[in-house]
């Protein structure tokens, strides 16, 4: 038993590595695709390019370790019931609950995997994304501000530094006309300031010391002094439209989700709809992590029911089996953020659906209940070809 567990474990977690790197690889291409103009105008190498994947790499692994590990053990016992071993084992005395520690202890690992891309590595990357983001468009203001020329890459704005440090990026006799606002023009001059950044908030700026304000409101001109000052660079341009404003509760990480959600972290001052989107948020981190248990033991009894199906056929089944799980999880998320579903009774639906349907499934398995799928054009085919 210790070998045949072995075996089966070895098979699901191979098919399991190459699913998930499949998965993988496709939306990293199409996010690749996504922020081709962002690369092309950070003039990003590869090896920053890499950088920003691999942040990504839990956001997508949250949702598609679930599915790996479906496609896995149905595609492991679907092979193993096409090639009779299952009928064999059988014959030999073995039931199929015999056969279940090794996709149980399958399905925990990968659970247990999930639950960590959730709790924090989700988190994790998001933080290291913004950062990155943040100091590559801080890196490409201070190239952007060369010393002697007026820089007008910035709508509204227009910076001059008479000389540039390019060691600590400091620059000295700093001229900045911000024409931003529609009813006043500021001219701010300082003799010195340099490019700083907020992560947090998603804010670039050139932070000004010990200068004056001239401000030009209609006929009136008014002059203040400062000992620091801060000018917002808009970030449109550098990123390319990609926001790194506040972080959206799909991107926080799960400490402060769960202050929101007790009114901490001034949740008095949010809107609804955003204290919606955070308890959404909450039960969708717990309830993915507890799909790849349900779905894995969905997967098996599916597999051993269906008899005469290739393995092409059962990918299309098994993807088809997680588009309706996806769909009502989806679902759910949409009625929580509206406020017209609890978020609790939303997003556990679908695990519980199809914890039952997987108990009932498996039943109808051990009684030997299968459904033998023919395809009638495939039939016909390889008669006429004999």
């Amino acid at each position: 038993m210790k070998l045949l567990h072995r075996q089966i474990f070895k098979e699901l977690f191979s098919i399991f590595s190459l699913s998930l790197s499949g998965f993988m690889g496709l939306i990293l291409i199409g996010r690749l695709l996504q922020f081709r103009d962002l690369f092309m105008g950070q003039s990003l190498g590869a090896l920053e390019m890499g950088k920003l994947f691999l942040y990504l790499c839990p956001f997508f692994l949250l949702v598609l370790t679930p599915i790996a590990t479906m496609l896995a053990i149905f595609l492991t016992f679907l092979r193993m019931n096409s090639d009779n071993e299952i009928t064999a084992l059988k014959s030999g005395g073995l039931s199929l609950y015999k056969l279940l520690p090794a996709p149980i202890i399958f399905c925990i690992l990968c659970t247990c995997a999930d639950v960590f891309f959730s709790l924090y590595g989700l988190s994790w990357g998001t933080e290291h994304f913004r950062d990155a983001l943040m100091e590559f468009a801080r890196t490409r203001s201070q190239l952007a501000i060369q010393p002697g020329v007026f820089n007008r890459d910035f709508p509204g704005l227009v910076f001059y530094a008479e000389n540039v440090d390019k060691e600590d990026g400091m620059m000295h006799s700093v001229f900045v006309r911000d024409s931003t606002r529609k009813t006043m023009t500021a001219t701010i001059v300082a003799p010195q300031g340099e490019i700083r950044t907020d992560s947090i908030r998603g804010r670039l700026m050139v932070h000004l010391e010990n200068g004056r304000i001239y401000q030009q409101n209609k006929d009136q001109l008014s002059v203040l002094k400062f000992k620091n000052y801060d000018v917002r660079i808009p970030l449109g341009n550098l990123l390319k439209g990609y926001s790194v404003d506040d972080p959206r509760p799909k991107e926080m990480a799960w400490e402060k989700l769960v202050r929101i959600s007790r009114g901490g972290d001034r949740a008095g001052d949010l809107d609804q709809k955003f204290l919606r989107k955070v308890h959404v948020e909450i039960q969708k981190r717990l309830a993915l992590p507890v799909a790849c248990l349900v779905l894995g033991m969905f997967a098996m009894p599916i597999a051993c029911i269906f008899r005469g199906l290739k393995q092409q056929y059962g990918l299309v089944i098994s993807m088809g089996l997680f588009l309706v799980y996806y769909t009502m999880l989806s679902l759910g998320i949409t009625l929580g953020e509206s406020g017209t579903l609890s978020p609790l009774i939303g997003l556990w639906t679908p695990n519980i659906i199809f914890a039952f349907f997987s108990i009932l499934l498996l039943k109808m398995a051990v009684m030997e209940n299968s459904f033998r799928i023919r395809i009638p054009f495939l039939k016909k085919k390889s008669r006429e070809a004999a």
